[in-house]
């Protein structure tokens, strides 16, 4: 079976080779952290998520907090069936949510991984957000909230730091398809149960890039719901720095005056390499 599970379209038998993601056919897990308390309120709830972190990744960004697993591959092997019954070995009861991280690239999978698993709390999909509209559309079958990561306007910046020109065409199509798929945000008990919470990462020196970001989702994503964050470490060869109190107050500063106010917003002091999983 080719695939075609991302926008890289590989096209590679992932029996018996790897595409660009280096994983598999096989879903491979690099961790789980039970009670994981470290996302947004609104996914974290009062007992945490149930936080699954995928190896491998369908972007190749420079900067990359979990570069370990995301870069080099490492962690555990399941086959549909053994990560199914993985999954039915939780008490979901513990928690207030059940966190796929960086999956996309085990999507057609993790379908059928669905089909065997009904998951009794929310489903939370958190993507780069380079990801297919027709994809969106399968795993919206058992995916109720998407928290997609709106990484890069400019596209050589996507290109230098990700080695994805087309980013913001391919990604910003997937989350008007996320909202398509689940229009409203609900909420139980302070907890989204269904909708779409859009994320974004502000970087050093692209003060503009985060402003053009934002616009485009007051623009054209209706009821915009975002968590901005200051959180950036440095890592990797493009960026030497964290981001300066001024560059993140001018990018909350727009989005106040554009009226994109409903979310998170992050305290410049979260930029801690302690705030990294330890993998």
């Amino acid at each position: 079976m080719k695939c075609h599970d991302c926008p890289r379209n590989c096209g590679v038998d992932r029996e018996k080779t790897v595409g660009f993601c280096k994983e598999s056919h096989l879903i491979r897990i690099a961790k789980v952290i039970e009670n994981f308390m470290w996302e947004e309120p609104c996914i974290s709830g009062e007992k945490g998520s149930l936080a699954i972190f995928f190896s491998g990744c369908n972007l190749k960004c420079s900067f990359c907090q979990n570069k370990e697993i995301s870069h080099s591959g490492k962690g555990r092997l399941f086959s549909i069936e053994e990560f199914a019954d993985f999954l039915y070995s939780f008490d979901m009861s513990r928690y207030s949510t059940l966190e796929l991280i960086t999956p996309s690239h085990f999507s057609s999978v993790l379908c059928k991984v669905f089909e065997k698993f009904k998951s009794p709390i929310p489903v939370v999909w958190n993507s780069n957000a380079y990801e297919k509209e027709e994809i969106i559309d399968k795993i919206s079958s058992f995916v109720d909230v998407f928290v997609p990561d709106l990484k890069f306007f400019n596209c050589d910046l996507a290109q230098n730091v990700a080695l994805a020109k087309d980013y913001f065409e391919i990604s910003t199509k997937a989350i008007l398809k996320m909202r398509e798929n689940k229009p409203a945000n609900i909420f139980k008990n302070n907890v989204l149960h269904q909708g779409l919470l859009i994320r974004h990462l502000v970087l050093p020196n692209n003060v503009k890039d985060s402003i053009q970001i934002l616009d485009f989702i007051k623009g054209n994503i209706k009821s915009p719901f975002v968590s901005i964050m200051s959180q950036f470490t440095p890592i990797g060869k493009h960026f030497n720095r964290k981001i300066f109190p001024l560059e993140y107050k001018a990018v909350l500063s727009h989005a106040e005056k554009i009226g994109l106010t409903k979310g998170y917003f992050q305290d410049i002091e979260s930029a801690n390499e302690k705030f990294i999983p330890d993998f």
